[in-house]
């Protein structure tokens, strides 16, 4: 007998993500308060110690019950989809973890901000995250092509574009006109703002360390990922 479409497992992830959610979207909404009374670092170590560990859930449920549900197509064995869930996925990543970001403001090394950056690839979409997030989901969908991973990839992509409202309103309470004028200078669709003559790129603004990570970081996962499947299996979720 064929799986269910819907097994337990799918509404066991639609229930992570929206905690996730909550705590990630909620700590975020609840960052100036905080910061306020105990401190941008205190702040940003108490938000990594709650995010992190439900993150971590998330992504170990995500590959024990990949293969949950109908399977609604097999493209596994087509050539080169391999080849392309690779390169999406790498392009995702580029996305998702921009060199926008500081990493020792994000170990709270340095005091952590909140910065109105318009520059590298904040010029192509003002939300890459919620663009990698996109791309990483359209290829991982694409190469598993169960109803579980369809069901996760709509929630994270749902979850992501209330960030998109989310933290516009948080910036525009923050910095009010100036980010009034940011987002007239960019565009959350990837390189609608350049096409329309809003923006311009400055390919030398990517030639930074942070994006050497990046392509160090997507070499050892894709060396890592049998060892990691293998690992979250041990887990028991």
């Amino acid at each position: 007998m064929p799986n269910p479409l819907f097994t337990p497992s799918h509404f066991v992830m639609l229930g992570l993500q929206f905690a996730f959610a909550i705590a990630h979207s909620g700590g975020a909404a609840l960052r100036p308060l905080a910061e306020k009374h105990i401190g941008a670092r205190l702040y940003r170590i108490l938000f990594a110690l709650v995010s992190l560990p439900l993150a971590v859930i998330l992504i170990t449920y995500f590959f024990n019950h990949r293969y949950d549900g109908w399977q609604l197509w097999q493209v596994q064995g087509v050539p080169g989809i391999q080849a392309v869930v690779w390169v999406l996925s790498a392009i995702s990543f580029v996305f998702l973890y921009p060199a926008t970001f500081n990493l020792l403001e994000i170990a709270a090394i340095q005091k952590p901000q909140v910065h109105l950056y318009e520059t590298g690839i904040i010029r192509i979409t003002r939300h890459p995250q919620m663009v990698g997030q996109i791309i990483w989901c359209v290829a991982h969908t694409l190469w598993l092509g169960t109803s579980f991973t369809l069901v996760t990839s709509l929630g994270l992509v749902l979850h992501h574009l209330f960030g998109v409202w989310h933290g516009d309103r948080r910036l525009s309470q923050r910095y009010g006109e100036a980010f009034e004028l940011v987002k007239q200078r960019t565009s959350i669709i990837p390189f609608q703002a350049i096409l329309d003559g809003r923006q311009s790129l400055k390919w030398q603004e990517f030639i930074r360390p942070a994006y050497l990570g990046v392509a160090i970081f997507v070499g050892l996962l894709w060396w890592l990922h049998p060892l990691l499947i293998v690992a979250t299996s041990k887990i028991e979720l």
